[in-house]
């Protein structure tokens, strides 16, 4: 059993369904809402960014920013965890 494949629809064909559906309530899904990233610019040393770059390398990863960013987040975690962890043991000795 072959499955057809989805018909792409023109711009002009979609702006036809959104105008016949502006109106129906029922056809619209809940709102929702959207925050964008707010990005910051990050400075590091050529030295640095190399040893970056050949570790992201290592890990298979061709984009060193996304694996930066991996990394950093990863950290970022685990600095949290420990945190919460050390305020624990403060609370509770």
């Amino acid at each position: 059993m072959s499955e057809t494949p989805a018909k792409i629809l023109t711009e002009a064909e979609i702006d036809d369904i959104l105008i016949a559906q502006a109106e129906d309530e029922s056809a619209w899904e809940e709102a929702l809402q959207v925050h964008p990233a707010k990005w910051v610019a990050l400075s590091l040393p050529d030295q640095l960014m190399a040893r970056a770059a050949f570790l992201a390398q290592l890990d298979g990863e061709s984009d060193v920013e996304s694996w930066l960013m991996q990394a950093i987040q990863e950290r970022i975690e685990s600095e949290e965890a420990t945190f919460l962890q050390k305020k624990r043991n403060f609370v509770h000795p």
